[in-house]
């Protein structure tokens, strides 16, 4: 069985890495398929990447970024903030993956990006999509804040909350 299992995760992620190919049938209509046609001139089609973020491996984290001085940290938004973690309780995730989402107000603005802190080291990549996504948390107590940044400078950055992640011990 454990040999077994290697192939059936390599069979399952065949699709994902599939290509896409677009091309225009003989009535003038464009069709995608997985599958390049005969006698049709197709070309593949390239998808952008999902967003996505990964940790940081340990013993080795980002450097901090610097606080901008262009702008008051307060003023900007109005509201920034995580939601979707409990505070009263833990979080059960037995793969350790957590799903946040950042509520701010007004709109992120085009040159910003945000970016988690966890146990105040940057988390991953910056993006511009408010539901950001931790992979592999330990068990244990976290803390987590997002940061409004620009370039290598620090716009904004929310209040930390605290939350424990409850995990399945392996027996």
């Amino acid at each position: 069985m454990a040999r077994v299992f290697p192939f059936i995760l390599l069979l399952i992620s065949l699709p994902a890495t599939a290509q896409i190919y677009k091309y225009t049938d003989a009535n003038g209509t464009t069709t995608y398929s997985n599958q390049p046609p005969t006698g049709a001139n197709a070309r593949a089609v390239e998808l952008q990447p999902l967003n996505s973020i990964e940790s940081q491996p340990p013993g080795n984290p980002a450097p901090p970024i610097a606080p901008s001085s262009e702008q008051p940290r307060s003023t900007l938004y109005e509201v920034l903030e995580l939601s979707g973690l409990p505070t009263g309780e833990s979080l059960r995730a037995n793969n350790g993956n957590v799903t946040v989402e950042v509520l701010i107000k007004p709109h992120l603005q085009d040159h910003h990006l945000l970016r988690l802190l966890l146990d105040d080291q940057p988390y991953g990549q910056p993006s511009n999509v408010p539901t950001l996504q931790l992979l592999n948390v330990a068990r244990g107590e976290h803390r987590l804040a997002v940061q409004v940044i620009e370039r290598q400078s620090i716009v904004q950055q929310s209040h930390t909350v605290t939350f424990t992640v409850q995990r399945a011990s392996k027996p």
